[in-house]
């Protein structure tokens, strides 16, 4: 087996992050992170077929007393509902899970957010293991417990937080990740470096080719660089009240993007999350430097990176700014005093801004 890289995330809600190529069939780490007898795999229609089957046989290996079973929705973000909630608590039900169960999230953000929403409310809560397929789960949403699903009227309205159990990231499943996916999570890569660390943004530049590519050494560092960042703001701010909502650079952008769009981006009707941050990244730092809080060529450097990684950095043809607006207003990082954007003062220097004010947003959006 490869090398494995570790984060610990500390604070009051301490687990592992395990990342390295081979952990699916690493029998005595799964079991290690299961207390109880019960399982529910939780996986979707792309990746059950793919994975499921390793994952059970190394679990029956470890421990032969385990009941296990599977939950399997199809792929995409549409199914992320309070629907298909209902139907993994009934799953849990169903297979008699009592206070020690697991909830085993096998799959990219759409599962795993559903999967801890299901594992944080089954009997007021228990276990859940994240086991994140996708690049852009194995750096953000599989860390730091935000869990939820969407509502036709905006992105993770209804969720809680639930830190899971651990986090062990196979990197071998990102040689099955479609092309496109892989440059989602470059996305959400760039942001670590956008809003903490630009001497890891000027990494990322240096080897954006080899994360391209795939190759392996180049992925696990970035990885796992990623997930220190958010292992270190978790840590401190575990609900959100302060830093942690820097994470969110272009997400409040993003999701409007996504929401508008009614969710299409797996049929490709739509852009998927990562692309709609990445359009997002770009609106915010944009906005910042309109704000007079940033440089241009900040701003233009971010671009350029994000469209070498192939991804967007315009909105869609047909999404109107007052309609982004309006979505925008509905986000949870909204408070009292109006929009509240996380925007930054350059490479590597995020900050929120609160009241941040709407014609300003209305500009942006127009010129996006």
């Amino acid at each position: 087996m490869n090398t494995v890289r570790t984060v610990k995330v500390s604070g009051d809600y301490h687990y592992t992050i395990a990342i390295g190529a081979g952990l699916l069939d690493d029998a005595p780490r799964l079991a290690h992170t299961l207390r109880g007898r019960h399982v529910l795999l939780v996986s979707d229609g792309n990746v059950a077929p793919l994975y499921a089957d390793k994952v059970e046989a190394a679990l029956a290996a470890a421990r032969p007393d385990l009941v296990v079973r599977r939950f399997v929705i199809p792929p995409g973000e549409q199914e992320k509902t309070l629907a298909r909630f209902g139907e993994c608590i009934e799953a849990l039900a169903a297979m008699g899970a009592t206070r020690d169960a697991t909830v085993l999230a096998l799959g990219g953000g759409v599962v795993g957010d559903l999967a801890g929403f299901a594992a944080a409310c089954w009997m007021r809560g228990v276990d859940c293991v994240q086991l994140p397929t996708s690049l852009l789960a194995m750096v953000d949403s599989s860390v730091g417990g935000k869990t939820a699903v969407d509502l036709p009227a905006g992105k993770n309205l209804v969720g809680a937080f639930h830190p899971p159990r651990a986090v062990i990231a196979d990197t071998a499943t990102l040689h099955t990740l479609p092309e496109r996916e892989l440059r989602a999570g470059l996305a959400e890569v760039v942001k670590y470096g956008a809003i903490f660390d630009a001497g890891f943004l000027h990494w990322i530049e240096a080897h954006a080719e080899s994360l391209l590519a795939g190759d392996e050494a180049a992925l696990s560092y970035a990885i796992a660089h990623s997930c220190e960042h958010k292992a270190d703001v978790v840590a401190r701010d575990p609900f959100e009240h302060g830093d942690r909502a820097m994470l969110n650079f272009g997400h409040t952008f993003g999701h409007a993007i996504e929401t508008e769009q009614g969710y299409a981006g797996t049929t490709g009707a739509g852009l998927n999350h990562g692309e709609a941050v990445a359009v997002g990244m770009v609106l915010a730092a944009r906005l910042s430097a309109a704000l007079g809080m940033a440089p241009d060529a900040d701003a233009e450097r971010l671009q350029a990176l994000l469209q070498r990684l192939g991804l967007p950095t315009a909105i869609p043809a047909g999404l109107a700014p007052d309609a982004l607006l309006a979505r925008m207003q509905l986000d949870k990082k909204a408070d009292a005093r109006g929009l509240r954007l996380v925007l930054w003062n350059g490479a590597g220097k995020a900050c929120i801004v609160s009241g941040v004010a709407e014609n300003a947003v209305l500009r942006a959006l127009a010129h996006g």
